[in-house]
């Protein structure tokens, strides 16, 4: 008999976050009523964060495949083949409500769980990256929360030992009361031993390792599939409390176990905790599950089935041993000072059976949690077409506007941020931030991973469909602007309330773009996340939604890793050549916004084989040692381009002829500028034109000359004027 702990009133349901028919599929699924452990354990299975039940049908339409995919979607990370025998395995993932709720915590356990969901395959993890989006500068809450997630991200990355090698930092008034938090992991595994988490063998042993369980965290699925007010506090304990050096020994000893044969599936316990974990593992494998709820490890006293189950304590892992191998992996992880117990045993019923006190107190079908779950075709509407800017503004003074622009939220430099990061622990990073991605040497080997992560939310807010693929082909530039072959992307599909048609018509329409974007670029989507109800319930009732941000993460490959292009530029007299067309497009530039505080127009186009054909060539010039400088083109376009070139260089340039607002600063898409030894630049079967050349002291235009000095000072001006007055609280 199932015990019933509590009643279930109509108030219980609303609570755990069901309407009123997708309580009646609960009902019918059991053919009874739930008692309050199984209503909780439906209730964050069928939150969007684990269910993805508004997204699902539409990620099926992104391409996953490839001859150097391994294991595309639905694992705890996508893997991709690498050579020699190695793999590169990696994720994105959403922490965004936890981080506006409680920053610091919230980015530290976003990076900890990232973490985890790589090394569970059986990769060691090499780098970190991030993609964070912020409200206005000046908003009262803003510099808080910037300080506490900085410093969230350094402080776990930096102790558990993960160089923070890149990422991307934006601000927009859509993101005042909902950041967003994004955070990427990229491990190398052997490809002879990489490990999945499908349970098998009836009668094996379920095993729980790393910390103990206690209730941080609870019901934090359910908080992040839902808007919440503009006051948070009331949801502070639904955020876990992370704790990187336990992960750091999780990590050395989940590896060490993995050296064996002993484990059949392994599985991080992220989001709904235990309930995840152990319903994913059994019904990914079609068996069953038996938990003995009064053996799980707990740091609290009194803890109760439910708040077991839906507990998101942080630095978990749930295993299923072979037989007779327990005592073996019960003394690695005695060695590394972390908990090992065995609490279940596999089964053949497919359902998930607790019991506590030796009371049965859950009996549930698995089909109804994981497979048949909800899946809904949510009205969707097309965003509308913006009109083509017709009252094109005018400057009369460009250096002046790059000056302005140079020190804009947008464009500034970000070493405030990254100097808080450790990006060479480990010795194998080879381009730190600042360029257009890191590089990570494959430790012992030639070859390098490049990696970047991009999104142009501003162009997908203005055309959903444009803006995918922008995403997409953003990524792909930037890693062919290193030098590497872009191989896979991963995705955080970041937007507002799906049960919008509006919102669900952006998100439509995104997948779209990058479904196109990753065709043309043979660049797969292979992991990713989506993150829903990003939007905050304002005092009258209505919805301030995010723009939309379909976050892009991508890997490259470069078979040797002393080749790879940086930005800056090198040596006076070198020649610096556009590739690409240049249509001088000023629709949501950072131009018109910052300096004419204009949101408006269509996003650039985007001109798939152009993209390919211009990278391509690009690569080739890297690759045979014509290029001495790469930088592909995007915010704030040519002249903010080449000036981060002349700032990382220390050197400066000269323009060869006069450019206007829309030369200097259109954002077209698939372009590149290239330095080359004079008299090197071969003939190209793509467009490119001579534009200037290397030298001097300024970024020197026909009728003006900024100093470096200046630009300097504007641009790494920003954070610490912004920040320098805050103290973390």
């Amino acid at each position: 008999m199932t015990q019933t702990s509590s009643a279930i009133t109509d108030a219980t349901v609303a609570e755990h976050g069901f309407s009123p028919e997708e309580y009646e599929r609960v009902l019918h699924a059991l053919g009874r009523e739930p008692n309050l452990t199984e209503l909780g354990i439906f209730s964050v299975m069928w939150s969007e964060h684990c269910s993805y039940k508004s997204s699902r049908l539409h990620l099926r339409k992104l391409p996953t495949t490839g001859p150097q995919v391994i294991c595309g979607p639905g694992e705890n990370a996508g893997v991709v083949d690498i050579g020699d025998g190695q793999a590169a395995i990696f994720k994105m993932e959403s922490h965004n409500h936890p981080s506006y709720i409680e920053p610091y915590q919230g980015a530290a356990t976003g990076v900890g769980g990232i973490l985890r969901d790589v090394f569970t395959m059986g990769a060691r993890p090499i780098a970190n990256l991030n993609a964070l989006r912020f409200g206005r500068p000046d908003h009262p809450k803003m510099r808080h929360l910037i300080a506490g997630v900085v410093a969230g991200i350094g402080g776990y990355g930096n102790c558990v030992g993960v160089p923070t090698v890149g990422g991307e930092v934006n601000f927009h008034r859509a993101y005042d009361g909902n950041i967003l938090v994004n955070a990427m992991t990229v491990g190398i595994a052997e490809t002879a031993k990489i490990f999945y988490s499908a349970a098998s063998g009836l009668g094996n042993s379920i095993v729980y390792v790393g910390s103990k369980t206690g209730r941080d965290g609870i019901h934090g699925a359910t908080m992040a599939s839902a808007d919440f007010s503009e006051d948070s506090e009331e949801k502070r304990p639904t955020v876990q409390v992370g704790d990187p050096f336990t992960e750091k020994l999780l990590i050395e000893a989940c590896l060490e176990l993995m050296e064996s044969d002993a484990i059949v599936a392994i599985q991080d316990m992220g989001a709904a905790g235990l309930t995840s974990s152990s319903v994913e593992m059994a019904s990914k494998g079609g068996v069953g599950i038996e938990l003995d709820m009064n053996a799980v490890p707990c740091r609290e006293t009194g803890m109760t089935p439910y708040e077991m189950m839906l507990s998101e304590s942080q630095e978990r892992m749930l295993m299923v041993l072979k037989p007779g191998r327990e005592a073996e992996a019960e003394a690695i992880f005695t060695k590394w000072e972390l908990d090992f117990a065995v609490i279940g045993r596999v089964t053949d019923t497919g359902r998930m059976v607790l019991t506590h006190n030796g009371d049965t107190v859950c009996d549930i079908p698995l089909g109804p949690l994981a497979d048949e779950a909800p899946l809904y075709d949510r009205p969707h509407v097309p965003t509308p077409a913006r009109a083509p800017l017709t009252d094109m503004p005018e400057t009369t003074d460009l250096a002046a506007d790059l000056l302005r622009i140079m020190g804009s939220p947008d464009i500034a430099s970000r070493r405030w941020i990254w100097e808080q990061y450790d990006h060479m622990v480990g010795a194998d990073t080879v381009q730190r931030p600042g360029g257009d991605a890191a590089v990570v040497r494959v430790h012992g080997t030639q070859k390098g991973l490049a990696i970047s992560t991009d999104c142009t939310p501003r162009y997908c807010f203005a055309d959903p469909v444009e803006g995918g693929k922008q995403a997409i082909a953003e990524c792909w530039r930037n890693l062919t602007a290193v030098g590497a072959l872009p191989l896979a992307t991963t995705d955080c599909m970041n937007f507002g309330n799906p049960q919008r048609p509006e919102i669900m018509g952006q998100f439509v329409g995104c997948i779209e773009g990058m479904a196109a974007a990753c065709t043309a670029l043979d660049f797969p989507i292979v992991s990713g996340n989506v993150s829903l109800y990003n939007e905050t319930k304002l005092d009258d009732g209505s919805g301030s939604a995010i723009l939309p941000t379909p976050a892009i993460g991508g890997i490259g490959l470069l078979a040797d890793w002393t080749k790879s292009a940086t930005i800056a530029l090198k040596t006076a007299g070198d020649e610096i050549w556009l590739i690409g067309e240049d249509g001088g497009h000023l629709g949501q530039s950072i131009w018109l916004r910052e300096i004419h505080g204009r949101e408006e127009g269509p996003p650039p186009p985007v001109n798939l084989t152009a993209e390919r054909a211009h990278g391509d060539a690009v690569r080739w010039l890297i690759l045979d040692g014509v290029a001495t400088a790469v930088h592909d083109l995007s915010d704030g376009g040519l002249l903010v381009a080449l000036t981060e070139m002349a700032l990382a260089g220390r050197v400066g340039a000269t323009l060869d002829a006069a450019l206007s607002p829309a030369a200097a600063f259109g954002e077209d898409q698939a372009r590149y500028l290239v330095t080359v030894a004079p008299g090197t630049m071969p003939n190209l079967s793509v467009p490119a034109a001579r534009i200037g050349t290397v030298g001097g002291d300024t970024i020197a235009l026909p009728d003006a000359a900024v100093p470096l000095a200046t630009l300097r000072h504007a641009h790494e001006g920003f954070f610490p004027h912004l920040m320098g007055a805050t103290v973390l609280a």
